[in-house]
């Protein structure tokens, strides 16, 4: 039966991206990728990119949490997510920190000859701060281009984060830029758009007139399929590189290796932190929860589950322990780490906040409330669920009871300000932590601050780290709002969420495939972020 379906899915990928592998030649036998182009690069990367529905459009969100491929950002970042510049040379910002000041190359042109310039990049702010997109710009009043070569932002108020903007949005040529732009883009980018066949697949290639390292590969096609399609596309030899779930990891397959990318994907547990008073959301959902509001429970938990049992199990080896969800990242607090696998220490705090289990029946009570909750995830999620499933096990060593239980986005979003839920986060943003810990960020409906945390200590740390104009200023006050020795959200302080651990990327990619030193990782994964490395050897 597995045979079966194997077949199926690859006569699928066949039929699918037929105008792409050219699968069939005269005489009817499959062709070979080096066949088919040998200067070309065929990616079964659907979960890096996704199908975006309103086109290839910064503006829109294309490319905010990924190399865009088609445009220049002015600012990137490498291996190490420490922001370099691109389309820039270098920026200031003024005293007061309203005013930053970025000046960009002067050799750049757009993939239809035209110049790119300061008056560009300003259009393209603009646009997007009259816009309503997922790219937040709200703290921009205006972009100006002073000459050809430097953009000045006026800011609204002092902002740290704005310079993860100036990474995110890729320039549009104002001379050509209309609603139908993301039908057919130009950029300046390392790659041309060429054809997108909606459904399947994006055709691109290279860009004689690129400023940066010139890529190997002269032909891209990126195919819209993941999970075990991209899997069985991958095993019958019809892509370079293909993203599979890590429990195909350890699946030989002729000709490629696995390769397995950390990242910064985490995987953590939102602890509702209030009681439940009766008390409602705005949208009228229950608020509250009278377990994970004792600090015991939340503390118990953090420091008795074995996080590398996680990875070893449910992530099939391919993780790494995560212990305040940006471990990782330039504004992740060392002090947020900690020794965790302690159920002795766990039983200990749990029985000294008074939970005990008076009635043998193996679960803790405290003033008539048994120690026990549902730990919700997506249905359709296996590796959460696995997680979940683990996490009860361990559980029960401590005398907590969870249970875990699948449901639609909708039901999670109704019920996660008064219910667990195992959530996936990972960006390259720090004002990510803002709406999860600082209290003004609350509104559950978009996910933001859902536990309806609140700690005044937190709260002064971030809105410093946001409103400083010096990054190591700004990353020192958000690993202070982590921990400062007396107060923080991580699990020496109010641990307000359990995380758990980030999740590697998995791919399987040809022998003869060099893929340089790719990018650290977002949720989603940016595999093709340093594409212009790679090449055949």
């Amino acid at each position: 039966m597995k045979k079966l379906l194997d077949l199926l899915l690859i006569f699928v990928v066949m039929i699918g991206t037929v105008s792409v592998l050219g699968c069939v030649d005269v005489s009817g036998k499959a062709k070979s990728i080096d066949t088919v182009a040998s200067d070309g690069l065929i990616a079964a990367v659907g979960t890096h990119l996704g199908e975006p529905q309103d086109g290839f459009n910064p503006i829109t969100g294309w490319g905010y949490d990924h190399e865009p491929l088609i445009q220049s950002t002015l600012f990137k970042r490498d291996s190490n997510a420490v922001v370099i510049n691109d389309l820039a040379t270098g920026y200031t910002i003024s005293e007061d920190g309203l005013t930053w000041t970025v000046d960009i190359r002067d050799d750049v042109k757009f993939h239809d000859g035209v110049p790119l310039t300061a008056r560009d990049v300003a259009f393209t702010f603009n646009t997007a701060a009259n816009a309503a997109t997922v790219v937040d710009m709200t703290m921009l009043e205006k972009a100006t281009a002073i000459d050809d070569n430097t953009i000045e932002f006026k800011l609204f108020e002092p902002r740290s984060i704005f310079i993860h903007r100036l990474v995110e949005m890729g320039i549009v040529p104002e001379h050509s830029y209309t609603g139908a732009y993301g039908q057919n883009p130009i950029g300046s980018g390392p790659y041309i758009f060429k054809q997108w066949d909606k459904g399947q697949q994006l055709i691109l290639e290279a860009n004689p007139e690129y400023y940066g390292q010139e890529p190997y590969f002269k032909k891209l096609t990126i195919l819209f399929i993941t999970g075990d399609t991209a899997f069985a596309a991958a095993k019958a030899g019809k892509v370079d590189i293909a993203e599979i779930p890590s429990s195909l990891a350890d699946k030989n397959v002729n000709g490629m290796r696995i390769v397995s990318l950390d990242s910064i994907s985490a995987r953590g547990i939102s602890f509702p932190f209030e009681p439940n008073t009766g008390k409602k959301t705005p949208h009228g959902h229950p608020l509250g929860n009278d377990v994970t509001s004792d600090i015991a429970i939340r503390k118990a938990l953090n420091i008795g589950i074995d996080r590398q049992v996680l990875v070893d199990g449910p992530l099939n080896g391919h993780g790494q322990p995560e212990f305040s969800g940006v471990d990782k990242l330039p504004w992740g607090s060392r002090e947020a780490i900690f020794e965790d696998g302690n159920i002795d220490e766990a039983r200990r705090i749990l029985s000294q906040a008074g939970w005990v289990d008076t009635d043998g029946d193996g679960i803790r009570e405290k003033n008539g409330v048994k120690a026990e909750f549902t730990l919700l995830y997506p249905a359709s999620a296996q590796e959460r669920q696995a997680l979940a499933l683990s996490i009860s096990e361990q559980a029960k060593k401590m005398g907590i009871s969870i249970k875990p239980e699948g449901g639609s986005w909708n039901k999670i979003n109704a019920l996660a300000p008064s219910t667990p839920v195992i959530w996936g986060w990972g960006k390259l943003d720090s004002s990510d932590l803002y709406f999860r810990y600082h209290s003004e960020s609350y509104d559950p409906a978009n996910w933001n601050n859902v536990i309806k945390y609140n700690n005044s200590k937190v709260d002064q740390y971030i809105e410093i780290a946001m409103t400083s104009s010096d990054q190591d200023m700004a990353n020192e006050n958000w690993q202070l709002a982590a921990w400062d020795g007396q107060t923080g959200f991580s699990q020496n302080g109010d641990a307000a969420w359990m995380w758990l651990a980030t999740v590697n990327c998995v791919y399987l990619v040809n022998e003869d495939l060099d893929i340089g030193t790719p990018l650290i990782q977002p949720f989603g994964s940016d595999i093709l972020g340093n594409v212009v490395e790679w090449e055949r050897i």
